[in-house]
C-alpha cells in the first residue's frame, strides 16, 4: 500500500511524515521545503504477527509494509505550473491513495500560505487544482480516442462515451471519484490514471489540546462534513504528538497513548483506515523458517494470494490449508488445531479472509 501525503505548504505534512516513518525528510517553517518526493516504508503494527510469532517461534519474521510518499506542497496554479507545478502532480499518479493533510489549528508561530486557517478553502484548492490537471489529461484522451474511432472498433465508441460523461463530472468541478462506474469501465478508469480517480483520506492535522477526537473543535467539523458529501473517511492526527511518539520505546509509547487518552498512534489510525479505504486485508504465513503478513485486496483467491508469494505456487496450486487467526489462538497451536478439525482444505474458488493462516500446496 502506496499512499501519498499531499496538503498545501505548512499544514504539517513533513512533520507528519518525519514522526511516522522517522526518514528525516526536512520540516521548515517556509514553502516549498519538500523538493523531491521523501519516500519512508513502515512495518504495518499488527499485534496478531506478534503472537504468531510467540506460538511458532520462527528463524525470521516478515511484517506487511506500507510506504509513505511525503509530496511538495500544492498552492494555486500548481496545475499551470505554479509553485512546484506539474513534476508534483505527477507524483501522485503512482500512489494508490491520497492522505490530505489538512490544518485545524491556530499558531501564530507557523504561517499559513493564505494567511489564515481554513479547511474548506484548502481542501477545495488542492481539489481544484487536481481536477484542472485531470481535465487536461482528459483533453488529451478524448482526441486521442476520436481518431481511433476510425477504425470501426465499437470498443471506442464506448470509451469515448464514458470519457465525454467523466469530462462533463470534471467541468462542474466535481472529482471522478464521486462517479459510479460498471466493473467494464473500470479498466478504462485505471489506463486514465485519472488524480481525482484515487480514494482520498482526510488527515486533520490538530493541536495537542484537540485529542484525542476533536469533537469540539469547529475547523475538524468543516473537514468531516466535506469528507461525508465524498464518502471519504477522517483520521484526527497531531503532527506534533506524533514526533514526539516516534523518539519513544514500545512501551513507553503506550503509557504516553494512555495519558493522552488515545488507544493508538496516528499511524495506527491511518493505516487501518488505508486498508479499510482500498479494501484491502491481510493473511499470514506461519513455520519454523518464517511468519510473515501479506497485503491483498478483498475477494481475492487462494491461488492469487498465493501468487503474490511466487508466482510458481499460483501456477501450481493444488490447495490450501486454512486455519483462522482467532481459531488458531483459541487452540494454542496448529497441531492442536488440527486435532479439532478446525484447519480447512480450500480449493481454487477459495476466497481468502482478513486472518487466514495459510499453507499453499502446490506442484509444479
Amino acid at each position: 500500500m502506496q499512499l501519498g501525503i499531499v496538503g498545501l505548504p505548512n499544514v504539517g505534512k513533513s512533520t507528519l511524515f518525519n514522526a511516522i516513518t522517522k526518514a528525516g525528510a526536512e520540516a521548515a517553517n517556509y514553502p516549498f521545503c519538500t523538493i523531491d518526493p521523501n519516500v519512508g516504508v513502515v512495518q504495518v503494527p499488527d499485534p496478531r504477527l506478534d503472537r504468531l510469532v510467540e506460538m511458532v517461534n520462527p528463524k525470521s519474521i516478515v511484517p506487511t509494509i506500507t510506504e509513505f510518499v511525503d509530496i511538495a506542497g500544492l498552492v494555486k496554479g500548481a496545475s499551470k505550473g505554479e509553485g512546484l507545478g506539474n513534476k508534483f502532480l505527477s507524483h501522485i499518479r503512482e500512489v494508490d491513495a491520497i492522505v490530505h493533510v489538512v490544518r485545524c489549528f491556530h499558531d501564530n508561530n507557523v504561517t499559513h500560505v493564505e494567511g489564515d486557517v481554513g479547511p474548506a478553502r484548502d481542501i477545495e484548492t488542492i481539489n481544484t487544482e487536481l481536477i484542472l490537471a485531470d481535465m487536461e489529461t482528459m483533453e488529451k484522451r478524448i482526441d486521442r480516442t476520436r481518431k481511433m474511432l476510425k477504425t470501426q472498433d465499437k470498443k471506442f465508441q464506448v470509451e469515448l462515451q464514458l470519457l465525454e460523461r467523466i469530462q462533463k463530472v470534471l467541468d462542474d468541478g466535481k472529482p471522478v471519484r464521486s462517479m459510479e462506474f460498471e466493473s467494464e469501465e473500470m479498466a478504462i478508469i485505471k489506463e486514465g490514471n485519472f488524480l481525482t480517480a484515487k480514494p482520498v483520506l482526510y488527515a486533520a492535522n490538530v493541536g495537542e489540546e484537540d485529542l484525542p477526537e476533536a469533537k469540539g473543535n469547529a475547523l475538524v467539523e468543516e473537514v468531516r462534513k466535506i469528507a461525508a458529501l465524498e464518502g471519504s473517511e477522517v483520521v484526527v492526527v497531531c503532527a506534533k504528538i506524533e514526533a514526539e511518539i516516534a523518539e519513544l520505546e514500545d512501551e513507553e509509547k503506550a503509557d504516553f497513548l494512555a495519558d493522552l487518552g488515545l488507544e493508538e498512534s496516528g499511524l495506527d489510525k491511518l493505516i487501518r483506515a488505508g486498508y479499510k479505504l482500498l479494501g484491502l486485508l491481510t493473511f499470514f504465513t506461519a513455520g519454523v523458517q518464517e511468519v510473515r503478513a501479506w497485503t491483498i485486496r478483498k475477494g481475492t483467491k487462494a491461488p492469487q494470494a498465493a501468487g503474490k508469494i511466487h508466482t510458481d505456487i499460483e501456477r501450481g496450486f493444488i490447495r490450501a490449508e486454512v486455519v483462522s487467526y482467532n481459531d488458531l489462538m483459541d487452540s494454542g497451536s496448529q497441531l492442536a488445531a488440527k486435532e479439532k478439525g478446525l484447519v480447512r482444505l480450500e480449493g481454487k474458488e477459495y476466497v481468502m479472509q482478513d486472518g487466514d493462516v495459510v499453507y499453499f500446496r502446490f506442484n509444479v
